[in-house]
């Protein structure tokens, strides 16, 4: 399997070796020492989600407040789907962009995002079911989102499907509106946090 950082730091692309025969194929999708030689530290699993959607679907912009945060480890198991890793940390240098991942059933391909980053993603194909490993627990009163239609994040959605997105995600606020509340992870915070991780210090 290879590691590749995206543009966004805190962002990763993993991509297997898919074996297949007659019988199918088998893909490596994760290996700890891989990961945590990309990263310099260590992913632990503490909640594991799957969701299924059909076509047009978007789930999303979802992130937590760091700490602790909730870094993600998202494969796509059945279907395509878009894949979207957003800078919404204060402070950062890339702070409202955002990198776009294919994911499906073929390429076995998965995105990793680290802890205060924003996720998002909209399925391509008629139905979609997607995997997220997590690194902590669902916290409800941690967790915040952006409106994903927000047009400062401007996200390239499909304009071959019908786009649908949930009354929740819809009446989330925009960046801007995040920002001004307060929601938002800070970058600093977040470079603190990545190193406590790696167990150093800034």
């Amino acid at each position: 399997m290879q590691t590749e950082q995206l543009p966004i730091e805190g962002g990763f692309v993993v991509t297997p070796i898919v074996r297949g025969d007659s019988r199918g194929h088998f893909a490596e999708t994760f290996r700890a020492n891989v990961f945590e030689q990309a990263t310099g530290h260590p992913f632990h699993l503490a909640q594991a989600n799957t969701s299924f959607s059909t076509q047009g679907v978007v789930r999303g912009v979802h992130f937590a407040l760091v700490p602790p945060g909730q870094a993600k480890y998202v494969c796509c198991l059945q279907g395509r789907i878009v894949d979207f890793v957003i800078d919404i940390r204060v402070g950062s240098p890339t702070f409202g962009s955002h990198a776009a991942v294919i994911l499906d059933d073929v390429d076995r391909r998965a995105v990793y995002l680290a802890e205060g980053l924003g996720h998002a993603f909209c399925v391509l194909s008629e139905t979609a079911t997607v995997n997220y490993y997590c690194s902590t627990p669902y916290t409800p009163e941690n967790e915040f989102g952006v409106n994903p239609l927000d047009e400062d994040l401007a996200l390239p959605w499909p304009e071959d499907v019908k786009v649908l997105v949930s009354p929740k995600d819809a009446e989330a606020p925009s960046l801007a509106e995040a920002r001004a509340a307060g929601h938002l992870p800070d970058y600093a915070v977040y470079r603190s946090f990545i190193d406590s991780l790696r167990g150093t210090t800034s």
